[in-house]
């Protein structure tokens, strides 16, 4: 282990995309664990209305927020006055950043962040991706994929993934940053923006009373990990994972047609065209996240969409 690497939790934390969806619900964990939580966002798409709970519930001077682009010279001045132990990344290629310019902004930012930590002696970085970028299709007898797994990365976001993890070996290596990186299926739960992915769009479809549209037959599945699983396993990755990809995931596979069907209740959907690329069967492996981490998921499909429920929020 690098003599910088965090060995303990944490008292400091920087949550850089803290106000989006995913970021948000980390920025409550470290707050529940006593650590003091700085939060950067430029709000392009995170929102302080999903701050508001840990706003009101946190103690004087446990959290700020700076309105900041990381890629800007500022931040580095941020990152050194607050001089966190730890920093995390939960903005890169998020639903809204896997087109080209998402892509660049998406390196750019783990760049900036980086290049931040090195300057300012962070003891380590955790970045957030999403897995399915990286695999694309795999035989269903080698589902739940597992991290030692080729790579074989989809399109322009799957390559630009990769590279960010070979960014975070590059640093670890030539700088003595430690890295974990949290490879993610598809993460739902509350303060999910519609249409942000299909469990936020069938969810507005069934509120609205609308039919959604599924892709294909529907038979193609997916591995739904609820947000307070996702924010467990990223608490736990503050002081252990060092130097690691880790699947995040249930491993356990719904289709598409069955997730419609618990949701819409009987209420029906439209069909089209399945487009070209996307995956037909998706699930990870959490075994190596459980050695390291000590971490599994615990949320049940059926728990997570209930407590998605308007009643619920």
């Amino acid at each position: 282990m690098n003599q910088r690497s965090v060995a303990k939790r944490p008292d400091a934390v920087m949550v850089v995309g803290g106000a989006g969806f995913l970021g948000s619900h980390i920025v409550d964990r470290l707050l529940s664990e006593n650590s003091r939580v700085d939060v950067v966002d430029d709000l392009s798409s995170g929102s302080l209305s999903n701050l508001a709970a840990a706003r009101s519930s946190s103690t004087e001077g446990a959290l700020r927020i700076h309105t900041l682009d990381v890629t800007i010279p500022e931040f580095v001045d941020v990152v050194r006055l607050r001089r966190p132990e730890v920093m995390y990344v939960t903005s890169l290629l998020t639903p809204t950043l896997r087109d080209s310019a998402g892509c660049t902004k998406s390196y750019a930012i783990a760049v900036a962040v980086f290049e931040a930590a090195v300057q300012a002696k962070v003891g380590k970085v955790i970045v957030t991706l999403p897995a399915a970028v990286l695999y694309g299709d795999v035989p269903t007898r080698e589902l739940p994929i597992k991290e030692d797994r080729e790579r074989r990365p989809v399109g322009l976001s799957g390559v630009t993934a990769n590279a960010i993890i070979e960014l975070c070996e590059s640093y670890r290596r030539d700088h003595g940053i430690e890295f974990t990186v949290l490879a993610l299926p598809t993460v739902y739960g509350p303060r999910q923006q519609m249409n942000n992915n299909v469990v936020s769009a069938f969810m507005a479809a069934r509120a609205s009373l609308n039919e959604p549209t599924i892709f294909g037959d529907g038979k193609q599945t997916r591995d739904f990990l609820f947000v307070d699983d996702a924010a467990d396993a990223a608490s736990r990755a503050c002081a252990k994972g060092g130097g690691l990809v880790l699947h995040i995931g249930t491993g356990q596979q719904t289709s598409i047609k069955d997730l419609w069907q618990v949701i819409g209740q009987g209420l029906t959907a439209t069909t089209a065209v399945k487009p070209a690329h996307s995956l037909q069967r998706f699930a990870l492996s959490a075994s190596r996240a459980r050695l390291h981490l000590g971490w599994s998921s615990w949320t049940t499909l059926a728990d997570g969409l209930d407590r998605m429920s308007p009643e619920k929020n």
